[in-house]
């Protein structure tokens, strides 16, 4: 699974759960937890794009995927 956005490097939190099809609730979730790609900025949390890529693929060879 590729994520990709032509023009960004970084998508917001509620971007990502649309990306993934997840709601705004779960996306904040996964940004908590330890090991997520996930940037603090300024008070606004921030997702690489290849780090969220390198993430799912981890998920999804670690699940049989």
């Amino acid at each position: 699974m590729m994520v990709r956005n032509e023009h960004k490097l970084c998508v917001s939190v509620p971007e990502m759960a649309k990306m993934l099809g997840i709601g705004k609730n779960k996306a904040y979730e996964l940004a908590g937890q330890d090991g997520f790609p996930a940037v603090r900025l300024d008070g606004r949390i921030i997702i690489p794009l290849d780090g969220l890529n390198r993430w799912l693929n981890e998920q999804a060879a670690q699940q049989g995927a």
